[in-house]
């Protein structure tokens, strides 16, 4: 399909006023900006899923303790400063004064205990800290202390990095929701205030500034420093049709396109009223993540034996075409051009590549003919063209492919569960993942292999998790390295995902819109020319 839809939109017909699309809104308002979202923000909080789409929600709502600038650094956020003790077992973290809560109430530690063990649970990084930690408690209504096990000095890492789930601070009565349901409303420090009575469903969220958000002093800086609001309200407007995106954003109905697609970008390129740029110069890693509880890749032979006959490029191509520059294959577990990446094991992905091999090798795994619940977002065109190249290539090496489309929230809902698929559960689904998120084996969640409290997926091996133990206790980056090196063999043993290529996504605004800031979509320090 996304080829196809190239080839047609590729003639030189297609132009600005070919294309159709309802009347968002002219009016020039400089406190305005109108917004529109990869997809539709069908997840509200921000600890229940690692979507992107929630992930920049919750940055407009919600504050973290500490922040990520542009140079990876971990900086002070909410947080003063904090102090370290006792050979590295104690930690004490201040806060800085005069937080307060959308509601008017103000932070307490407490509430940041609460929302650190809430997402914890569900955060790889914050299952490892956790497990580190002998005590986490309120000192009085500012400061919250770590007691350690033994020496995490990952620690601000972990409470700042903007990888998903990020660990957002909520207030203590929300907070002590349970991990694997939904809170009961948005009420965050952030510089934005979640809107619920402008909300509608697969068509806008709202957002207003929030008068009352403390900033920091330093300049901003991707997600640290002063997250200063200058627009009054915010409205993402979700528009799932391309042509109608960018027929709004050519005509100046919206200011910013998060995500164009890749056939779209010569048009947009063309028009001298918007400009195209790479926020994150990390790319975008395709992956196909298998379900490891239930048939048929609950078997490690079958999925391996997928690994002869997939082309990363088939894959990228179909995202983003041909253009140089859009994406790379040779892509291992780790982001490539990163400290952590190398050549290990990548024989694997590089080799010639042999469909007949891998049909050989699926009848010899011992594949019963079960059929694969592949699941293909219609409404997110990157990750349905993934999911497309994903069912012909298993339906060539012999395994039978139940395709089901549906809109991308379903899919969020659908991969939560773990049932068979013959009650509503599910074998593949293919998603992207910023290159933030595979930096080094402390943040690639999908490389956690701990069974029940994995991923949607639910990979187990103890010997991949020996492996990130051993890369989180080690001294230096040297050693850092060898030891990734073998987690990327290991993983192309057990197959927690299997990495498709990196893509380098583009994001289009009007000219008249400045600020707006690398690394992904957020709306502080952005405003018009």
């Amino acid at each position: 399909m996304p080829l196809t839809r190239r080839m047609a939109l590729a003639g030189s017909a297609f132009v600005a006023t070919s294309l159709s699309a309802p009347r968002i809104g002219r009016g020039q308002n400089h406190s305005r900006l109108r917004f529109v979202p990869q997809s539709d923000l069908s997840v509200l909080d921000p600890v229940l899923t690692g979507a992107y789409v929630t992930r920049n929600h919750g940055m407009m709502v919600f504050d973290t303790l500490y922040g990520m600038d542009a140079a990876y650094r971990i900086r002070p956020q909410m947080v003063a400063g904090h102090s370290v003790e006792d050979d590295g077992h104690t930690w004490l973290l201040t806060l800085r004064p005069n937080l307060t809560w959308h509601d008017g109430e103000p932070v307490l530690a407490r509430d940041c205990v609460a929302s650190i063990q809430r997402w914890g649970i569900r955060d790889s990084l914050g299952q490892t800290l956790l497990a580190a930690t002998a005590e986490l408690t309120a000192v009085n209504d500012r400061q919250l202390r770590f007691r350690l096990r033994h020496p995490f000095p990952l620690l601000p890492y972990a409470l700042g990095k903007p990888g998903t789930p990020v660990c957002f601070m909520m207030p203590e009565r929300l907070a002590a929701t349970d991990p694997y349901k939904p809170v009961a409303e948005m009420v965050g420090s952030g510089p934005f205030r979640f809107n619920p009575g402008e909300r509608v469903v697969g068509a806008r969220v709202v957002y207003d500034r929030n008068p009352a958000y403390v900033a920091r002093e330093e300049p901003s800086s991707f997600t640290a420093g002063s997250k200063q609001a200058f627009m009054d309200r915010v409205e993402w407007q979700v528009l799932p049709d391309p042509s109608t995106a960018a027929a709004a954003l050519m005509a100046g109905e919206v200011d910013w396109w998060e995500a164009p697609g890749f056939d779209l970008l010569p048009l947009l390129a063309r028009n001298p009223d918007i400009r195209l740029d790479v926020p994150d110069k990390t790319g975008f890693i395709g992956t196909m993540r298998m379900n490891h509880l239930q048939p048929p890749f609950d078997n490690p032979a079958l999925r391996r034996a997928v690994l002869p006959a997939l082309r990363q490029a088939d894959f990228m191509t179909a995202v983003a075409g041909e253009a140089p520059g859009s994406w790379h294959d040779g892509v291992g577990f780790f982001c490539p051009g990163t400290p952590m990446a190398s050549d290990a094991g990548m024989d694997a992905l590089r080799a010639p590549r042999d469909v007949e091999k891998a049909r050989r090798a699926v009848a010899a795994s011992g594949y019963a003919g079960q059929p694969a619940a592949l699941l293909a977002p219609s409404d997110f065109p990157n990750l349905k063209a993934l999911a497309d190249i994903g069912a012909d290539l298993l339906t060539r090496i012999g395994i039978k492919v139940d395709y089901q489309a549906m809109d991308w929230g379903s899919v969020l809902q659908r991969v939560a569960k773990t049932e068979p698929v013959e009650q509503g559960g599910w074998s593949v689904f293919h998603t992207f993942w910023s290159g933030l998120d595979q930096l080094n084996p402390a943040v690639n969640s999908s490389l956690r292999a701990n069974g029940a409290q994995a991923g949607r997926g639910w990979p187990s091996s103890e010997a991949l998790e020996r492996l990130r133990d051993r890369w989180i206790a080690a001294p230096d980056e040297a050693t850092q390295g060898r030891i990734a090196e073998q987690i990327q063999r290991q993983a192309f043993e057990d197959l927690p995902y299997i990495p498709l290529g990196q893509m380098m996504q583009r994001t289009a605004y009007r000219r008249d819109i400045v600020g707006v800031p690398s690394g992904f979509a957020a709306f502080w320090g952005v405003k018009r020319g």
